[in-house]
């Protein structure tokens, strides 16, 4: 079950906290009687008044109330599963997550600042899907091919240097991962950006563009960096090699250049105001887009309606329990006045 207003099921809470005001106010009612007189005395003089109907009245009450939270926090059941066709293009963003893109030639840094570009992108996104692969000396999918732009936005928060255990810059190994994770149902509109500062160390990345190309994948690539290079901040000091010296890494723009000239993309250096994704989805947007078929929940069934209409049926029967005890029935009642008469 699913509550659409889950804010007014704090109207539940109130149910004890009647009671137990209730269960007080009696109390003291009582010692004042007590004080009053002697309290089979007072009972007499009030014959028809119930003690008894009081705690009946309040518990109906009280779950009027319940009924009535539940009711008006819009409770909901039974989803169906309902297919969608959307047209739109399928996008895999290769992001570098290597040591090195913690240099701060971009505030914070070349990581945080991709991130914030890639999140501001899920927002100009429509029908198209995204999808992510994280690199560094390895690669993996971090998030398949969706539209779900929220759960993009989620997964960006938690990634860091350390979302890939292997160090090093494998471009080319992302670049394939990110080929074999289109959907089947892409053939034509499919694009590939590669974020990242270009200090490729392990494979041969401009073969794996040229296989994409040939596969009808864009590959575009962005450049996250200066040529004259920045060091990397590790641990409160800078990144130093096996021999002391201080490690620099800088924008290798060639490398990427070349990348995208095989992948038959682009290439953007990021700016601190632009980072490069708007003119590449400029350019996605001119490809033929493709019909993909989305598995959506919908249709929710309002359950409202039933726990509004036992809260009034609560509060209706709390009104008519009255105060007084029950009248004896008047056929009873003239039997016993009979007797009486009788008797004399």
């Amino acid at each position: 079950m699913y509550f659409s207003e889950p804010r007014y099921l704090f109207l539940i809470l109130a149910v004890p906290v009647l009671l137990l005001l209730y269960g007080l106010w009696r109390r003291v009612r009582s010692r004042r009687i007590a004080a009053f007189g002697d309290k089979e005395l007072v009972s007499e003089l009030m014959p028809h008044r119930s003690s008894t109907k009081g705690w009946l009245r309040m518990v109906f009450f009280s779950l009027g109330i319940a009924f009535l939270g539940i009711g008006l926090a819009r409770p909901q059941i039974g989803a169906k599963i309902a297919e969608h066709k959307v047209r739109g293009a399928e996008v895999i963003v290769c992001l570098d997550v290597s040591n090195s893109m913690l240099a701060r030639d971009y505030s914070p840094n070349r990581l945080e600042r991709a991130k914030l570009a890639i999140s501001r992108l899920s927002d100009r996104l429509q029908d198209d899907r995204i999808g992510l692969v994280l690199f560094a000396g390895t690669s993996f999918v971090q998030l398949p091919v969706t539209t779900d732009y929220v759960s993009a936005k989620m997964f960006l928060s938690s990634i860091s240097t350390e979302s890939v255990p292997v160090q090093g810059t494998a471009i080319g190994g992302a670049i394939t991962t990110a080929i074999r994770s289109f959907s089947p149902q892409s053939e034509k509109s499919r694009a590939i950006i590669v974020i990242t500062d270009g200090e490729n160390h392990e494979d041969d990345p401009v073969e794996a563009a040229s296989q994409a190309a040939q596969m009808g994948i864009k590959v575009y690539t962005i450049g996250v960096g200066s040529p004259q290079g920045q060091p990397i901040p590790m641990g409160g000091e800078y990144l130093k090699d096996k021999d002391g010296n201080m490690v620099v890494t800088r924008l290798d723009e060639k490398t990427l250049r070349e990348i995208a000239s095989k992948g038959g993309g682009a290439y953007v250096k990021a700016g601190n105001e632009e980072f490069g994704l708007n003119p590449i989805i400029d350019d996605i947007r001119k490809m033929e887009d493709e019909e993909f078929t989305s598995v959506q929940f919908e249709e929710w069934d309002e359950q409202f309606m039933y726990f509004l209409a036992a809260a009034l049926l609560m509060f209706v029967i709390e009104m008519l329990i009255g105060h007084r005890r029950p009248r004896r029935h008047l056929f009873e009642q003239r039997l016993s006045d009979a007797r009486q008469v009788g008797g004399k």
